[in-house]
């Protein structure tokens, strides 16, 4: 598999680059895809005016990027457990509970439990490092023009918003489930899931989960707001 090994910098463009080893300026950045250090397969030129970072290797794993089966170790350890639609809507109801919805903002928008709050775990690249131009161009090659990746502030902002001793129900839109079953001896990870495992991780104590996913919720016709109605 091919992997990113070289920036080559041309001192004819405006477009200002800086790196560590080297603070001079150019203003055509073109990123190159290779095998080896001899045989290239790919180049990119990015347009004027780009600011982009560099960080020419991968970033070291976040715990999000635990795997699935230590998380789900954690959940269970935790005591983190699962309701579903009809049961999250009673929590929220009847015991104060804090639908917290961690799908994009768009998809929150367009529909959501009433009162839901939402903090995205995922957002759009935003950054131009040399590892974020690699992975758009991963993106790019399946026909996905709107990478996601961690959303740094995730666990920053919940805590804005919500109180470490608050009742939460994690959702997202598929839910994903820590339930074993013959084909998913582990359950299957998800959105809400690594959500719910960033949350007892920094010290949220009851934590639950939305089994079936908001795709449930809108299922079984429960309520819905939308960012229309609100206006």
């Amino acid at each position: 598999m091919a992997s990113l090994t070289s920036i080559s910098l041309h001192s004819t463009s405006p477009l200002g680059f800086y790196s560590k080893h080297d603070h001079s300026s150019c203003s055509w950045l073109s990123v190159r895809s290779v095998r080896s250090t001899r045989q290239a397969l790919s180049s990119q030129t990015f347009p004027r005016g780009l600011k982009i970072r560099c960080a020419a290797t991968k970033q070291a794993k976040s715990p999000a990027e635990e795997e699935w089966k230590i998380k789900r170790e954690l959940l269970l350890q935790k005591k983190v457990r699962s309701v579903d639609a009809k049961e999250a809507l009673r929590l929220q109801k009847e015991n104060n509970f804090v639908i917290l919805d961690v799908r994009p903002v768009k998809e929150f928008k367009e529909a959501h439990p009433p009162n839901a709050i939402n903090v995205q775990i995922y957002r759009l690249i935003k950054e131009w490092t040399a590892w974020d131009i690699a992975r758009r161009a991963a993106f790019a090659f399946f026909g996905i023009f709107a990478g996601t990746e961690e959303n740094p502030e995730f666990i920053q902002t919940v805590e804005s918003k919500i109180d470490k001793q608050a009742k939460i129900i994690v959702a997202c839109a598929a839910g994903g489930t820590m339930r074993p079953t013959q084909n998913l001896p582990e359950g299957q990870q998800s959105r809400s899931l690594i959500a719910a495992y960033l949350l007892v991780l920094n010290g949220y104590t009851n934590v639950f989960h939305l089994e079936g996913g908001l795709y449930s919720w809108f299922k079984e016709g429960l309520p819905v707001e939308s960012e229309d109605e609100e206006e």
